[in-house]
Parts: structure tokens; C-alpha cells; sequence
């Protein structure tokens, strides 16, 4: 069996992560805000908008502490000659090869909170699906592109 990827993520992966699952969290926010509503207009319980906040507080807590926590550390990669390999996911853990005979074009992408952290994402482009290796420092992310891109290249020549 082949070994897990051994390269990491950047550290600065988990604030930028825990800001993001935060603020993902707020969608949920709708449920207890729309019950509170409906409780003004209607004789519902009270006992069930406090479970709606106590759950809305429990799903801010694991998205903003503890995945990001769980999903920098099973994140790894590895690029090779041949293929990228990719190992990620929380509850259930995938492993991606992606043959560098498929790679049709790479970019890196930066949002304003990658930005802030000088984080960038490389997008790795097949024919059929986008794969992205996120939260590399800026350095990490130019040189991983130009890698993929020369070693692209060179499978392609090869054939």
C-alpha cells in the first residue's frame, strides 16, 4: 500500500478555516431568529427556541473549533512526476491521483481572507473535475502551480 502524502497544509490554515465555519454557522442562525418570530405571532413553546440556540451554538462550536482542527490535520498532497496526490476529508477520508497526463491547466485563487493571510488555493483542472489544494502560504501556492504546470507539460510531450 502506497503512504500518505506527506506535505501539510499552511498553520495558517486553521484562524482562516475557524473565521470561515464561524461565519457558515450564521446560516443556521435563521432557525431560532425565524422561530422567535413565529413565537411572537403564534402560542408555541418557549422550550423549543432555547434547544434551536443551544443546537445553533453547538453547530458554531464543531465548524468553527473542531473541523477545521480535523481537516488540517488529514490534509496532506504530494506532487510527483507522474501524479498529484491528494488525501483529505474529516468524517470520511479521500485519496485523490490525479495523472499529470490530465492536468489541463492550474491557477491559484485567493478570496479576501485568504488574502489577508497571504494564503492562496492551486486549482488543478481535468477534463472532468476542478481539484483544489487550499490554504498554501502565497510562495507555496506560485511554485506548487509552476510544478504542476512544467510537469504537465512534460507528460504531455511524452506521448
Amino acid at each position: 500500500m502506497r503512504e500518505a502524502p506527506a506535505k501539510r497544509l499552511s498553520k495558517k490554515a486553521l484562524p482562516v478555516w475557524r473565521i470561515t465555519g464561524f461565519l457558515e454557522s450564521l446560516f443556521y442562525l435563521i432557525f431560532p431568529i425565524g422561530y422567535g418570530i413565529l413565537l411572537v405571532l403564534f402560542d408555541w413553546p418557549l422550550w423549543v427556541l432555547y434547544v434551536l440556540i443551544l443546537l445553533w451554538i453547538a453547530v458554531a462550536l464543531l465548524q468553527s473549533l473542531l473541523v477545521p482542527a480535523i481537516r488540517w490535520r488529514r490534509w496532506r498532497y504530494e506532487v510527483y512526476e507522474e501524479e498529484i496526490d491528494l488525501q483529505y476529508g474529516v468524517f470520511i477520508i479521500r485519496r485523490t491521483l490525479i495523472p499529470m497526463i490530465r492536468v489541463q491547466h492550474v491557477d491559484t485563487e485567493q478570496g479576501p481572507i485568504y488574502r489577508h493571510y497571504n494564503l492562496a488555493a492551486v486549482s488543478i483542472s481535468t477534463a472532468a473535475t476542478v481539484h483544489q489544494i487550499p490554504a498554501l502560504t502565497e510562495e507555496t501556492a506560485s511554485d506548487l502551480r509552476d510544478q504542476i504546470a512544467d510537469l504537465a507539460q512534460t507528460a504531455d510531450n511524452d506521448d
